[in-house]
């Protein structure tokens, strides 16, 4: 079969050829994987690709069009400014926003939306592009877990710390801080070599974390050394972990330790308080020496 010429071609263009083609734009817009979407300035859904039926968990176009897109946002005041700027004349380009599907999951899309005007009515319209991001943040998160969490035992580190000193300082009125010590680990490692050590230390995090909340992070300052921050405590309930701690102790501890606890005064920074922790902690070294086993607040 002869194939068509150049003049041929030009005279009598072959379909899907061209995005200026009808049925090309129409198989384009149904195969594609972002979400496509047409609301009214009013934010009623009128029309959707299968993609975007998909990344908001919805059955049919017919149950779209009883939707407005910013109800099944997670912040729909946002998106709703968002369309007054798209009327204002004003870009929305690559807003990250979260999707509740009727299953209750969270998807994080980038919406990037265009304002239009139907050509008989000169109706304003919203012609929208939805880009999946879901994966992508989930990685992001979990990168940022790895960056703050100590490889060895799963407790945050120091960089978990840094921030937490910036946010306690400029949110959080009060504070306590326990502050940890496994007692002559240094001799232990010697003795028992390093593999053990590293076991002793991952049974060590996992009892302190037993003993507080979940919200309440345990903090490996390196070493043998570990740090419990109790945001939001007052000091008798720093007291009360301090002492819960110290019994339990007595039961399951994996190797003796010593603890020091402190509470925030007035102005004071998150620093300032591990710092009278510490202090405290070696207060308690120097008692058990003598016989005595007790926790001493600076």
């Amino acid at each position: 079969m002869k194939p068509p010429s150049l003049h041929d071609a030009t005279r009598e263009p072959r379909r899907f050829r061209s995005l200026d083609d009808a049925d090309s734009l129409r198989a384009f817009v149904q195969r594609v994987r972002e979400g496509l979407y047409i609301a009214s300035a009013s934010d009623d859904l009128l029309d959707a690709n299968p993609a975007f039926l998909a990344l908001l968990g919805l059955r049919s176009i017919e149950e779209a069009r009883t939707l407005r897109l910013a109800d099944l946002l997670v912040d729909p005041r946002r998106r709703e400014r968002d369309v007054a700027a798209l009327l204002a004349g004003e870009s929305v380009i690559e807003v990250e926003r979260q999707i509740v599907r009727p299953d209750t999951s969270i998807a994080t899309v980038l919406d990037t939306a265009y304002l239009t005007y139907d050509e008989l009515t000169g109706e304003p319209l919203i012609h929208g592009i939805l880009v999946d991001i879901t994966q992508q943040k989930a990685e992001e998160e979990l990168l940022r877990q790895q960056s703050l969490r100590d490889p060895l035992t799963g407790c945050f580190n120091r960089r978990y710390l840094h921030a937490l000193k910036e946010r306690l300082t400029a949110d959080v009125e009060q504070w306590g801080c326990l502050y940890v010590d496994i007692d002559h680990f240094k001799q232990y490692n010697d003795t028992h070599g390093h593999r053990m050590g590293d076991a002793t230390l991952v049974k060590m995090s996992r009892f302190l974390m037993r003993q507080v909340r979940a919200e309440e992070p345990v903090i490996r300052l390196g070493g043998d050394e570990f740090l419990l921050v109790l945001e939001g405590a007052a000091p008798e309930q720093v007291e009360l972990v301090a002492g819960r701690l110290r019994a339990a102790a007595l039961r399951s501890a994996p190797v003796p330790f010593s603890l020091g606890a402190a509470s925030r005064v007035d102005g004071e920074r998150l620093h300032e308080t591990i710092h009278r922790a510490d202090q405290a902690l070696l207060a308690v070294r120097v008692e058990m020496r003598g016989g005595r086993a007790q926790i001493r607040r600076a």
